[in-house]
Formats: C-alpha cells, structure tokens, sequence
C-alpha cells in the first residue's frame, strides 16, 4: 500500500509555505517600521506586531516543528530539553498570532466607536503596553507545557524525544490548564473578534445614516474625506480578522470532533478522515500566518507603493553589482 495522500501533500506544502511566509512576513515588518504607509501610529505597531508573531509561526510552527524535525527526526533538536522547548514555543506563537489579531481588531472598533476613548486608548504607546503585556502573559500561561513531555528514551545519560506526560495530562491541574488553554486559544479570541466586528459594523451603519441626512440635498457626487478614510479602516479590519477566522475553522471544528489539535498525534490510519480533516485544518490554520501580506497589499495603496519601490531597489542593486 502507498503511502496516505494527504502525507505526500502536507510534505509539499509546508516547504511552499515557509518560502513565501516567512520572506513575506520580515518584508512586512521593514516596510510597516518605516511608517510611510498612511496609518496611525496605533495600527502600524499593530500590524507589524502581527507580522511578527506570524513570523515567529513560520520559523518555530512550519519550518522547525513540521520540516527540519519531520525530514531530520534524528537531530540535536530531538534532544529532549529541545524538543520541549520547541513544542512550548509553537504553543506561544499561535497564541501570540491569535491575540495580536484581536487587540487590532479592538483597537479598530475603539477608534470607530468611541471619540472619547479614541485620544487615550488609540495611541502608539497604548499599543506597545498592549502587546508587551500580551507578550509576557502568554508567555507565562505556557510554562506548564514544559511539564507535559517527557523523554522518550535515553541513551547515554542522554534524554532523546518527546512523549505526552500522561500523569500530567490526566492530573485535575492538567485537565484543567489543557481546558483554560482551549478556550483561551479558540472559543474566547474568535467571539471577542466577533463581538467587536459587530460592534464597529453597527456603528459605521449608523454613522453613515446619518452623515447622509446631515449632507442633504448636497450634489451626490461630492466626496466624503471621512467616510472614506473611516471605509479604508473597516475594510482592512475586517478582512484581516475575517480571513484570519476562515482560515482557522476547520481546525477550530476538527479540535471539537476529534480533540486534536496536531496530526503528529494521530497513530491511527492516516487515510481516517478525522486525521485528514485534522491535517487539513492544521494546513489552513498556518496558511493565516502568511496571509496578511497579500491583504495589505490588496487593500492600502501606500502598502503597494513600498512594497514595489523595495523590490525596484533590490532589482537595481543586485543588477548593479552582477555587472561590476
């Protein structure tokens, strides 16, 4: 019997996946740092935040975790204190992604919504206390990871792999830290987007009733800066944290049939549709860590301009220096 088709696509995909997102996301980071793109202090630290974590994703989740350790299951990083290492940081860097997405999403309805809390909370610095704060609380709620493996084997005095702990996994703080962990990754992040998306869509419906009537009679042709400044904004929130739940609901609907959230931790048959859709889900979940990029360049003009003038730049020097 051949081996399962939807191994022989996962041992493709990845590797297209780290190529494009991982360049993708440190051209993102460059290019919203500069800050030339038109946005408020407040989203560019947001967006370049996101980028990173996404970055973080490729480097740990795509090309360590699902490539080097898949293609070289022998290495150094198969060293137990490694391997730990390795899964706790796939744990943070989802959680990274899936947080910083919601803060910008927060940040988007704050500055809609509300005038008020728009001048305190909608600033550069606001945005840095965020995310660091961010940062260190899932950095801290993770540790516990570091307890739920153990060596495979040792050999030499030297512990090799990583196994599920099961005394851990069955203990009530394990079931319990497992259970805070799904709904602090899944359920919670994904309703708050929804609420704050619903709650910036009513609001822009309501303000645009009512710019119409405060206009009048006025020439229907005449532009509205503010309407489409206000436009801009929402169409990039929303299609960030839109694409960004798509992308992520498969998995979220596997994890709730199957209870995993890894196929590296289904031994059954690999043609089971519940590792399949498992994979599946794995696949499209990482896909979002690479997908911002393509959504800038789409929706903010600026975006586009720098991107294009880096890659004119780049085209020069390289052409430049192959002729000396």
């Amino acid at each position: 019997m051949g081996r399962a088709p939807v191994l022989l696509v996962t041992e493709i995909y990845y590797p297209i996946l780290a190529i494009i997102g991982v360049p993708a996301n440190l051209v993102t980071i460059v290019i919203l740092s500069r800050g030339k793109c038109g946005l408020a202090k407040c989203s560019s630290v947001y967006m370049v935040g996101m980028a990173s974590a996404d970055l973080l994703v490729m480097v740990f989740n795509v090309v360590v975790f699902y490539i080097f350790t898949y293609y070289y299951p022998h290495s150094f990083l198969t060293i137990t204190p490694l391997c730990k290492f390795i899964i706790y940081m796939t744990t943070v860097t989802l959680d990274l992604s899936v947080w910083f997405t919601l803060s910008f999403t927060l940040d988007r309805c704050v500055a809609i919504c509300s005038r008020k809390l728009q001048t305190m909370y909608c600033t550069g610095r606001t945005a840095t206390v965020v995310l660091t704060t961010l940062a260190l609380l899932i950095v801290s709620k993770n540790i516990p990871f570091f307890f739920a493996y153990e060596p495979l084997h040792i050999v030499d005095g030297v512990q090799w792999g990583c196994r599920v702990n099961i005394s851990f996994f069955t203990s009530p703080a394990g079931v319990g830290f497992l259970k805070f962990h799904a709904v602090c990754v899944g359920a919670l992040p994904f309703a708050l987007i929804f609420v704050f998306n619903s709650v910036t869509a009513r609001r822009i419906l309501a303000a645009s009733r009512a710019r119409r009537a405060l206009r009048g009679n006025r020439n229907d042709k005449q532009s509205d800066p503010e309407e489409a400044n206000r436009r801009k904004s929402v169409i990039l929130v929303f299609t960030i944290s839109g694409s960004f739940a798509l992308l992520w609901m498969t998995a979220g609907v596997t994890f709730g049939i199957t209870g995993l959230t890894n196929p590296n931790r289904f031994h059954g048959d690999l043609n089971d549709p519940a590792y399949v859709a498992t994979a599946v889900g794995a696949m499209l979940k990482y896909m979002s860590s690479c997908s911002n990029t393509c959504i800038y360049a789409l929706t903010l003009s600026k975006f586009r301009e720098q991107l294009k003038d880096m890659v004119k730049s780049h085209w020069r020097l390289f052409h430049g220096s192959g002729r000396n």
